[in-house]
């Protein structure tokens, strides 16, 4: 009995060759339900992700734009899953949003799409302009479609924000 549960050992310290949580590890992805409860739970985990890897400072104008971006999805894929994703390089963290909402092949339905996505983003533009970033969105590259928004807030930016 005691040599199978010490077959599989808790490591309890740092392990060889893996770098410690940094700026420059910061790299997360995972999926929520787009719906009301998903956008707290995006910001509790931006939150959390920001401070474990030294980003702090960069907190308040994070915590927003994944709020925007997710409340977005909410409100275009109601009830389906979208894919958050958190990365931080060369000095700026990187948010990617994909929801399920397909383009449209229909010229002016697609136009007013575009309108209504980009008034529900009007915050998240904003902030982003603030922090002197980029932000935008359009078709997903990945298999089934949907849509890509993304931020990329400078950190400079993001902490005087």
């Amino acid at each position: 009995m005691s040599a199978a549960a010490s077959a599989c050992p808790i490591v309890t310290e740092d392990v060889p060759g893996v770098a410690a949580p940094s700026p420059d590890t910061l790299a997360y992805s995972f999926t929520l339900p787009a719906g009301a409860a998903s956008c707290r739970v995006a910001r509790a985990a931006t939150r959390v992700v920001l401070k474990v890897h030294g980003l702090e400072d960069m907190t308040d104008a994070a915590v927003q734009v994944v709020s925007e971006l997710a409340a977005c999805a909410g409100r275009f894929t109601p009830g389906e899953e979208v894919y958050l994703s958190l990365r931080y390089r060369e000095d700026a963290l990187r948010v990617i949003l994909y929801d399920g909402h397909p383009r449209h092949r229909h010229p002016r339905v697609a136009a007013a799409c575009e309108v209504r996505r980009r008034a529900a983003l009007r915050v998240l533009g904003c902030v982003v302009r603030a922090c002197e970033g980029e932000w935008g969105f359009g078709e997903g590259r990945e298999p089934g479609g949907g849509t890509r928004m993304w931020a990329v807030l400078p950190g400079w930016g993001a902490r005087g924000w």
